[in-house]
């Protein structure tokens, strides 16, 4: 057996496996087994439906989530589980079949009733439990033969076999018996006739035209009638129709073709004061999951403006250039005693009555996302311990004048737009010191992130559902610090 290198996660699993007797295999692809090894594919295993229970026991012990694809592409028999080894700084997705379900990628149509004997093919590489290579062949002619060979393939353009198929093939092809083949065929899948099944092999191989290959593709396709799951034409039609469909979500509706955890996904939360790494730390986790998973960032101290709010802002600023009232600094005032602040003037209080309303409207964006089995990060979040930032502000800023019923309401109102947040799924905070914070902001003014900082940093926040992180160790600490709590908080 040829000798490989596997990630600490997917060497675990597999010797868990080994250890609970769980009846599995590594069932193709098996010529670039060493990148399944490394976590650069994804691990296709054929588990057992016997061992489904404890093979699923151990993928919960070891972090690893399901997820599930788009209904068009979720399939019966086939499950998707995502691990993260945080030594190798990678995720590990596990592509489990308890049924062979094979066949074109928008449809899998065939499901070829040879599990049992498949397995019992199987032996050790070192490391996976892999098929007898005449099996592996069997399947992956019949596997590239429907893919490739069909008038739907010609109409989608899928005539061709990649470099990557062409190679699989003559590895298999190198390594395979005829003998052992045709006793397959003879004892597993006797609607498959030995000599057509070898005019496949050479018509695949040679890289014959696709008129050649689809005479034979079609005499095969008719040996498999009996294993399909959709009659030709259904089969047929939804293949056009989600090729169609997938195409103009994607391209015209923008939509991702990503996966999504089937336990429910979840709203994170990272609050963090100036020189804290909050924003570099929010970017690198977006990277890091939205390459898999349905993934949105929001910025709940500067939501996105809602429509409303553009009309309010537009006629405040068109009423300050008319000259009804003087310009007033934008900024929040940083004073030691937060309670109190100086009134600026009604304009800004209806700006923030907007920005109140505006963060609870990006909470409610953040909370569809979740409920749909997606990931939400939010950057700052409305806390009652934080009043210099994020949270209602009108009550500090008529403290000093008297309060008219207009007032009142515009008070009340903010309020309860902040009282509709509720706190998130997890909630991180990053800790770090008003001088250190001070020495890594050197572009702003001292004062006022000395100010932010401190604020953060004296709040005791065991008395609160927030997990802290100590923000003052190095960049690629804190990331893979924030990586392993958010992975090990989401659902399994």
């Amino acid at each position: 057996m040829e000798e490989y290198a596997a990630i600490k996660l997917i060497q675990t699993l597999c010797r868990r496996l080994k250890e609970e007797r769980v009846v599995y295999c590594h069932w193709k692809s098996n010529a670039a087994i060493a990148r399944s090894a490394s976590g650069e594919n994804d691990l296709d295993l054929l588990v057992s439906r016997t061992d489904q229970q404890p093979f699923t026991e151990i993928l919960r012990q070891l972090g690893f989530k399901e997820t599930a694809a788009e209904a068009d592409r979720t399939f019966p028999g086939v499950t998707h589980s995502y691990g993260f080894d945080s030594d190798a700084n990678r995720f590990v997705h596990i592509h489990a079949h308890f049924q062979l379900v094979v066949g074109q990628d928008a449809t899998k149509n065939y499901h070829l009733p040879i599990e049992d004997a498949y397995l019992a093919s199987s032996s050790s590489d070192g490391l996976f439990m892999v098929p007898a290579v005449e099996f592996e062949l069997i399947l992956l002619v019949i596997r590239l033969t429907i893919k490739h060979s069909s008038y739907s393939a010609r109409l989608l353009r899928e005539g061709r076999l990649s470099s990557a198929e062409r190679n699989e093939l003559q590895y298999l092809i190198d390594r395979a018996s005829k003998p052992k083949m045709d006793q397959i065929l003879k004892d597993h899948l006797p609607s498959i006739p030995p000599d057509l099944f070898e005019t496949c092999l050479q018509n695949l191989s040679s890289n014959a035209v696709w008129s050649i290959r689809q005479r034979s593709g079609r005499k095969l396709l008719r040996c498999l009638a009996s294993f399909t799951r959709y009659s030709p034409v259904t089969d047929f039609r939804l293949k056009i129709w989600r090729r169609v469909k997938g195409s103009f979500g994607r391209r015209i509706l923008r939509r991702e073709d990503k996966m999504r955890f089937t336990h429910g996904g979840m709203m994170v939360a990272i609050v963090g004061g100036d020189g804290s790494g909050k924003t570099t730390a929010i970017g690198e986790l977006e990277r890091w999951l939205s390459a898999d998973f349905v993934t949105r960032q929001y910025h709940m101290g500067k939501p996105d403006w809602s429509a409303l709010t553009i009309l309010v802002r537009g006629i405040l600023k068109i009423g300050r250039s008319l000259g009804f009232y003087p310009f007033m600094r934008a900024e929040i005032q940083y004073t030691h005693d937060p309670t109190r602040l100086e009134f600026p003037g009604m304009p800004w209080l209806l700006r923030e009555v907007c920005t109140g309303r505006d963060r609870y409207l990006t909470y409610m964006k953040a909370k569809k996302v979740t409920a749909n089995g997606g990931i939400a990060i939010l950057d700052r979040f409305p806390l009652k311990q934080i009043q210099f930032m994020d949270g209602p502000q009108a009550v500090r800023m008529t403290q000093m004048i008297p309060r008219t019923k207009w007032i009142q309401y515009l008070i009340h109102l903010e309020e309860s737009y902040y009282q509709k947040i509720s706190l998130p799924d997890l909630l991180i905070v990053l800790h770090v010191g008003p001088e250190v914070a001070v020495q890594r902001k050197t572009t702003e003014i001292a004062e006022e992130v000395r100010a932010r900082a401190a604020e953060i940093w004296e709040i005791d926040w065991s008395q609160t559902p927030a997990k802290v992180i100590d923000a003052s160790h190095s960049r690629e600490k804190v990331l893979s610090d924030l990586k392993e709590l958010i992975w090990s908080q989401l659902s399994s």
